[in-house]
């Protein structure tokens, strides 16, 4: 300390310290910054360390089917291309096919069905960052457009049976479509109901933003987050699929069970 003190009055005593003071600052600064950017980038910011995590895994799962450049596989005696091209797909139809576990594919069928996916969350946002940055597209949702709580619950039901029920039915429990394919229950998470309704998986049309708002897909979620949650007033909920499937129970089970007690108090009678 003795040593230092002496220096104190060296003309390059005031330039050191402001050095020091910057370094320490800068330091500060460094360390904070990147916590801050993580949190504030959105989830259509991809890394180009994330883009190149996504086309090691593409080449590695993806390629046999979709082609080396994502332009669509090979066409077969029958002419049946192995993979689509995904060449403006965007973000939303990756995160989507391969969040629900319906890719990669494991079986040629009528259609791909859900299962548990195969890649992490990290993964599967690494493959959505390659394929987004081939060309433009559906990007994943912001989470202020997934918030049940923010949607009205009354106008998404409307939207939902105008739109939605003739498939998927009046709750979201699925239904049978032609040719071994089906309208699958929506019972997945908000983000990826979102992006079925912005990138039309197999057989479902898209509602683009021109169709149905950003408001009113939020809408439609949390008519959907209140009918998974309703319970059954009467006890049996009978699958809610429909009230003439419900009534034509009623009419089987009620009216038939009427008819036999008439058959069997008429023959008690004789």
């Amino acid at each position: 300390m003795t040593s230092l003190f002496r220096y104190r009055r060296h003309r390059l005593a005031l330039p050191a310290l402001l050095l020091a003071g910057l370094i320490v600052a800068g330091t500060g600064y460094a360390a904070v910054l990147p916590s801050a950017g993580a949190t504030d980038r959105g989830p259509n910011e991809f890394t180009a360390e994330q883009i190149e995590d996504g086309r090691e895994l593409f080449l590695a799962n993806c390629a046999t089917c979709h082609g080396l450049d994502a332009e669509g596989g090979t066409t077969d005696g029958d002419g049946k291309v192995s993979g689509p091209s995904l060449i403006g797909v965007g973000a939303a139809s990756v995160d989507f096919q391969v969040g629900t576990g319906r890719m990669p594919l494991q079986a040629s069928g009528p259609q791909a069905p859900e299962r548990a996916p195969q890649f992490s969350l990290e993964e599967t946002r690494a493959l959505a960052a390659y394929v987004a940055s081939l060309a433009p597209g559906p990007g994943i949702p912001e989470d202020r457009w997934l918030d049940p709580e923010q949607g009205d619950v009354a106008e998404g039901g409307e939207i939902f049976r105008t739109n939605c029920a003739m498939c998927h039915n009046f709750f979201g429990n699925g239904g049978a479509l032609t040719e071994g394919k089906y309208a699958p229950a929506i019972d997945s998470e908000p983000v990826h109901t979102y992006e079925a309704m912005v990138t039309g998986p197999q057989n479902m049309p898209v509602f683009s933003d021109d169709v149905l708002t950003p408001e009113q897909k939020r809408d439609v979620i949390a008519f959907l987050e209140y009918a998974q949650a309703e319970p059954a007033p009467g006890g049996l909920s009978l699958g809610a699929i429909g009230p003439v499937s419900e009534g034509l129970i009623a009419w089987i089970v009620g009216i038939g069970g009427l008819v036999a007690l008439a058959v069997w108090l008429g023959a008690r009678a004789s």
